[in-house]
């Protein structure tokens, strides 16, 4: 299969991009954003992509313009591929294209959330990509309800990818190795699957969700999520400017 990545013009692509998130995300067409603002956004030189097997649009990402520790970046607010094609290879494509976009104007970052329950996307941001996460945000985007999120509250993980570093270099190659904690970092285990254990126990899930902002909110105050170890637990280093407190 040869997957052509290509910038959006057209307003049924954009109409076609909102399929493609509700296949991702489940989230009906008019439920994420309207074709109008994807319109809009990529006459404005946004990023508003799809990947295209022939005609057909099998993976879909939009971000807007933001600033990040005083640094311009771009904010990535979806990147999806549809559910057969996930696990492909295509999900690091799609990320490498962004990252080739803000090079190429001179952007210093790519931020975007994940939950960080979703141990599968922890793995991908950290070591597929080599981003870190920096920021935790409670229930976000308040309440989602679509087949990923359910009911739970939309906590999000920060992560920031910057797009020249040795770690972003080095992921670009192959994907990093697991971590391997020193004395100085903090593990914070993660659960195997949390989609399937919203469907399964969504009490456990909830208590999942109540464990992990318990850990990481006040953790982040003065650490930053570097790594994940082989088992999936987060690996947080302390922030540089409080190595020398």
């Amino acid at each position: 299969m040869t997957v052509e990545i290509r910038h959006l013009h057209r307003l049924s692509e954009m109409e076609e991009l909102l399929v493609v998130a509700e296949r991702v995300w489940g989230i009906a067409p008019g439920g994420l954003v309207g074709p109008d603002f994807l319109m809009a956004l990529a006459h404005a030189d946004g990023y508003v992509v799809g990947a295209f097997d022939d005609a057909r649009m099998v993976g879909a990402s939009f971000g807007v313009l933001g600033r990040h520790d005083s640094e311009w970046c771009l904010h990535s607010h979806i990147t999806g591929v549809i559910p057969e094609l996930q696990n492909s290879g295509l999900g690091r494509r799609m990320k490498q294209h962004q990252r080739r976009w803000a090079i190429e104007r001179d952007l210093a970052s790519i931020t975007w959330t994940f939950d960080p329950l979703v141990r599968r996307n922890g793995w991908f941001n950290l070591h597929a990509l080599g981003a870190q996460a920096v920021e935790y945000h409670v229930n976000f985007y308040g309440p989602l309800r679509d087949a990923i999120n359910g009911d739970d509250d939309s906590d999000r993980l920060l992560a920031r990818w910057d797009v020249r570093s040795p770690r972003a270099l080095a992921a670009e190659q192959s994907t990093i190795p697991p971590a391997v904690p020193t004395p100085d970092d903090v593990v914070v285990d993660t659960p195997d699957d949390i989609v399937a254990l919203r469907r399964s126990d969504s009490a456990r899930a909830w208590a999942w969700r109540r464990e992990m902002r318990e850990r990481l909110v006040p953790l982040l105050a003065t650490r930053f999520v570097r790594d994940m170890t082989e088992s999936g637990q987060y690996v947080l280093a302390p922030r540089p400017s409080e190595v020398n407190r």
